[in-house]
């Protein structure tokens, strides 16, 4: 194995466990200091921090399934699809930087939500953001993760020169 490419494997997988790190750090504080439903004002009702804890996935969907069915579809698929996906970019060499990054982003983020559910048995969602034209719904540091690497991905797609993840597919 080239020294690069050790180099590569060392940054994502750096990159990956820095942002379960920072999920979970921020899930710890938030389950140890609210309570649940309480909501505190950082800056008026434009961001505030509030605790609830989330049995589904985005938006509580699978929140009403079946104990079986939840395993399957909350846990076994994404510990699937988080694999494949870390595999595919651990041995793939000629993804862009931004490519690569972005999917180390989205693995990590997916882990610790995935964390949450195996070992608590929901995900702890604790920030909402209301900006006029942006209004989220209540979501958490992995979830940030997830959608920092996908709109890195998109905008790589779009815009780098060298053949992304995307073009690649449309190529073929």
């Amino acid at each position: 194995m080239k020294i690069t490419q050790k180099i590569k494997i060392i940054g994502i997988l750096s990159l990956v466990l820095l942002n379960i790190s920072c999920d979970q750090i921020t899930k710890s504080v938030v389950r140890q200091t609210i309570q649940p439903y309480e909501r505190i004002e950082v800056f008026k009702d434009n961001f505030v921090l509030t605790k609830v804890e989330n049995t589904g996935a985005a938006y509580s969907l699978g929140s009403d399934l079946g104990p079986v069915l939840k395993v399957i579809l909350l846990q076994i698929l994404p510990i699937l699809v988080l694999m494949m996906l870390l595999r595919l970019i651990l041995i793939k060499t000629d993804y862009s930087r931004e490519t690569l990054i972005g999917f180390a982003f989205i693995i990590g983020g997916g882990i610790g939500n995935l964390f949450d559910r195996i070992v608590y048995g929901s995900v702890t969602d604790f920030l909402i953001l209301d900006l006029g034209i942006i209004k989220t719904e209540i979501f958490n540091m992995a979830d940030v993760s997830i959608m920092f690497g996908s709109i890195l991905i998109l905008i790589s797609a779009l815009f780098n020169t060298k053949d992304s993840f995307f073009r690649k597919k449309l190529n073929n």
